[in-house]
């Protein structure tokens, strides 16, 4: 009896330590993104959609050769075929172009200079 008790209660214990680290764990702040950090986010984004356009481009490519396929051999075999459906072109989305790195980071470090200029400025002054 004293061993299940025991047992159990370590158990117990187990699962409230789980249970209240859990709960520190889920409040913590996520820390604020750099613009570095945000750059990199919206270029990986940026792969992604193009990775996709390049897939969605693929398939279409390969259900025309199937469906060319099939209007091929089933004129060769003269079973009755339906006419094919008008569907749009392919577009080829071509090669991934990296965006422009913003305007506004080369900005940002120049404005950051120019106060530590002017402190030299004014410092030689006095």
């Amino acid at each position: 009896m004293r061993k299940s008790f025991a047992l159990s209660a370590t158990l117990l214990c187990g699962v409230a330590a789980a249970v209240l680290s859990t709960a520190v764990q889920a409040k913590l702040p996520v820390p604020p993104q750099t613009d570095e950090a945000k750059a990199k986010a919206a270029e990986a984004a940026a792969k992604t959609a193009h990775g996709n356009k390049v897939e969605a481009f693929k398939l279409c490519k390969s259900m025309d050769k199937a469906a060319a396929h099939y209007f091929k051999t089933s004129a060769a075999a003269k079973k009755d075929v339906k006419p094919a459906v008008a569907t749009p072109a392919c577009a080829d989305p071509g090669a991934f172009v990296a965006a422009a790195p913003s305007a506004a980071a080369p900005t940002a470090a120049a404005a950051a200079a120019k106060p530590v200029e002017a402190a030299k400025v004014s410092d030689k002054k006095s």
